[in-house]
């Protein structure tokens, strides 16, 4: 779409091509698909769409696919059915809306579902009239929409059967030609299972500038590690975090970080060592306490770009 309430943040470009934790919201999207562990990724663009697909030009395109929703103002229904000839003969696939951010773990939880499904998010939030609700009898969901007034709200992320499209297009003739109509139609078919997400996860969808304050902190506590100790979580990761944040503006290399932050703790060493009087001590103390925060920036930056990898990981250990 047109992105319309994003345009002074955008330029009136896709809000996708838009940078959180320096990585663009379409590229986080695909990254996230090919680290749970998805085959191929079909990327549907329109508005912008040349820009968009340039953004995951770097992404392996082997496993990566993009083609153009020609009616793309008819919306996300319209790009649905643009993918139908790529994937009429799937048993299953997942569909995710690109202006969505998740939290770690939960795209890889929901696609090893197995059977049709939608992503919700059940817990005590205070939904708005922008969220598209679902409507959940006996265990499954029956209907989505915006119009509804039930407390739980569809995430953006779909598994779905090849039928889809065919439901889209019964949908569309009867004058609903979005995403949620066809979802609605198909429901009224076959089974679809509402899989809330995990308690520690989180998302959030991108419509308005406020929200990407909103992903931008979310994001930004998520960085955190569970075996962070007293010192860390007080300390260490409420400054560090708010570098790698500040950092990744410019994308800089992870392991470029892993050597700036070895650098630091030599500095702090020869300081330790030759700390005479309370003076030098505590600027000594001052230093190491610096080399622990920036120790932890190099893997945050990492995680933010989707390059954690082996070598990292052992140049950091070094």
């Amino acid at each position: 779409g047109q992105s319309q309430r994003l345009r002074t943040t955008s330029g009136g470009g896709s809000k996708l091509l838009l940078r959180i934790g320096g990585v663009s919201l379409v590229h986080r999207a695909v990254q996230g698909l090919l680290d749970a562990g998805v085959e191929q990724v079909i990327v549907v663009v329109g508005h912008d769409g040349k820009r968009v697909a340039a953004a995951v030009g770097r992404l392996p395109s082997e496993r990566v696919r993009v083609v153009t929703a020609e009616r793309w103002q008819d919306g996300n229904g319209a790009s649905l059915a643009a993918a139908e000839p790529l994937l009429k003969s799937a048993r299953l696939f997942a569909v995710q809306t690109g202006d969505h951010i998740f939290g770690t773990g939960v795209v890889d939880a929901f696609v090893k579902a197995g059977e049709p499904a939608v992503l919700v998010d059940d817990r005590e939030r205070g939904a708005t009239d922008e969220e598209t609700k679902v409507d959940v009898v006996n265990g499954r969901a029956v209907a989505f929409g915006k119009h509804l007034n039930g407390p739980v709200v569809d995430c953006g992320l779909f598994l779905l059967p090849s039928e889809i499209f065919d439901a889209h297009r019964h949908a569309a003739a009867a004058g609903d030609g979005s995403l949620s109509g066809a979802v609605t139609l198909l429901a009224g078919r076959r089974p679809i299972q509402p899989i809330p997400i995990v308690r520690e996860g989180w998302w959030q969808d991108i419509d308005t500038p406020g929200d990407i304050g909103v992903a931008r902190r979310r994001l930004r506590s998520s960085l955190g590690k569970r075996e962070d100790g007293l010192v860390s979580r007080r300390l260490n990761r409420p400054v560090s975090t708010r570098l790698s944040m500040a950092l990744s503006t410019w994308h800089p290399p992870p392991d470029l970080l892993s050597v700036f932050g070895f650098a630091a703790a030599l500095v702090a060493a020869v300081a330790c060592a030759s700390a005479v009087g309370w003076a030098r001590a505590v600027l000594a103390g001052v230093l190491i306490q610096a080399a622990s925060v920036l120790d932890g920036v190099d893997g945050e930056t990492a995680r933010l770009q989707g390059r954690a990898g082996p070598w990292g990981a052992l140049l950091d250990g070094v």
